[in-house]
């Protein structure tokens, strides 16, 4: 069966702040982003004529991802009887967002049957000033009391899923993102003698004590520790107690305020390259291919799948970078990202989406979508393999990567999932996090004081969000 793919904005960058598919993503400002199109573009298929309205199935989201998955599904049950109608809008300048709110308050036949939103911003979807546009997974046929202890899904996914006022799951992912530390083996052979995970875990950490005690035996030998401090960052943001927004009101938990602190040591000692996420200069990083080599990164297994690899110059062993990889615990326990995937109320299809909901997120089989993620087969086999949601369907799964030199990554990325929580996010992270970096950037470049920052920073919000400080 022919999809229709209408495309408002096509994407280059391999994620949103999860998390998208493409092996070599371009640079972006801040975080993942893409190249915009001139307008928007419809493929009908050739062959056969446009489905009716009322059998097609609207999706918006923010990269091809799911609607790459929802082309998967209708190729292996192809008596489905839908076609899929994907807006793809990057999340570029905060176009995304706005999109989808228009579109969710219009309804309509046009409008969204499922939608996708990441962690930077899935609350204001499923706990915040959007979710009572979601569709419970119960209205959609799915028994979500058996279902999801079943698949044994990551509690925290569920977490943040779970709309409070009706305490109603209306959203899952379909990754799981708890993060590691992403590390080159020739150089920790050559700084300790070394490239065991085993050893390099208790060489970094626990703690930025002992992370910084190995950033400075990096540095005797002429590497940075890692690119920039945005590479700290998310380890930080998300291992905090609190959330920025607490009791309504513009919260810094002390976790993030060290940050200024943090990205200072990296700077003034000269443990980074100082370079910005999302970059040419921190890709380069990726390749080995800086003056100064950075030994490593903070990330999930996204990371490596849909940035590093595509950015390590090579692909295969030998060839640039790949290969020369390894993953150990992190000094800090954190998660990084994801993408939930939800559905209108006002859908006249629930059922059929329920279907596709179901099998992207709880489908243990290895016909499901979680299997054929974690294990590389979704387009046959030898395809990219990622941590997923399901703890049943990771105890089946196999992650040596050559990437890893052969590793098994699932087994640091599996642990690393118990750190892996909502408690901290806030409807409102992609804009106050932008606003606290910018700052963080202003004191480390000597431009204002440690005090000054934050005072600007407390502006910021006020002025963007109309939010006080506590």
């Amino acid at each position: 069966m022919k999809k229709t793919i209408a495309i408002i904005l096509s994407l280059v960058l391999a994620l949103s702040t999860l998390a998208a598919c493409a092996p070599a993503p371009a640079p972006a400002a801040e975080e993942p982003a893409a190249a915009p199109a001139a307008e928007a573009v419809e493929a009908p298929a050739a062959e056969e004529p446009m489905a009716e309205g009322d059998k097609v199935i609207n999706i918006y989201t923010f990269t091809d991802e799911v609607p790459k998955m929802l082309e998967k599904y209708i190729e292996m049950h192809p008596d489905f009887g839908y076609t899929i109608n994907a807006t793809i809008i990057a999340t570029t300048d905060g176009l995304y967002q706005p999109a989808l709110d228009q579109a969710l308050a219009a309804g309509g036949k046009d409008g969204p049957d499922m939608y996708c939103a990441e962690s930077a911003f899935v609350l204001k979807y499923t706990q915040g000033d959007m979710s009572s546009y979601a569709a419970t997974y119960a209205e959609l046929g799915i028994d979500v009391a058996a279902a999801v202890p079943a698949a044994d899904i990551a509690q925290y996914t569920v977490d943040i899923g779970t709309r409070p006022s009706d305490g109603a799951l209306v959203g899952l992912g379909y990754q799981a993102t708890g993060g590691a530390f992403i590390y080159r083996r020739s150089l920790a052979i050559d700084t300790w003698g070394t490239d065991d995970p085993a050893v390099i875990k208790d060489k970094i950490g626990p703690g930025w004590d002992k992370f910084f005690a190995a950033a400075a035996d990096l540095k005797a030998k002429g590497y940075g520790i890692v690119s920039g401090d945005g590479d700290i960052w998310h380890a930080v943001e998300n291992s905090s107690p609190t959330g920025w927004i607490v009791d309504g009101k513009l919260n810094i938990d002390p976790a993030r305020e060290a940050f200024l602190d943090l990205s200072m040591q990296l700077k003034e000692n000269g443990y980074h390259n100082d370079t910005r996420d999302w970059q040419e200069a921190w890709f380069a990083d990726m390749a080995g291919t800086s003056a100064q080599p950075a030994f490593g990164f903070f990330g999930p297994a996204w990371l490596i799948n849909y940035v590093m690899a595509g950015n390590s110059g090579g692909t295969a062993p030998g060839e640039g970078t790949y290969g020369d990889w390894a993953v150990c615990e992190p000094p800090i326990g954190f998660f990084w990202g994801g993408t939930w995937v939800l559905a209108s109320k006002d859908s006249a299809k629930k059922e059929a989406v329920g279907k596709l909901i179901e099998w992207i997120t709880l489908d243990t089989s290895e016909e499901g979508l979680q299997y054929k993620w974690a294990n590389g087969t979704l387009n046959g086999e030898g395809g990219t393999k990622d941590t997923v949601a399901s703890g049943v369907v990771m105890a089946k799964s196999n992650g040596e990567l050559p990437f890893l030199g052969g590793q098994n990554m699932f087994d640091v990325f599996v642990p690393s999932n118990q750190f892996a929580n909502g408690k901290n996010l806030t409807q409102y992270d992609e804009t106050i996090n932008n606003l606290w970096r910018d700052q963080v950037r202003q004191y480390t470049a000597g431009n204002v004081t440690r005090d000054e920052a934050i005072a600007a920073f407390k502006q910021a919000v006020v002025d963007t969000l109309g939010i006080e400080a506590n």
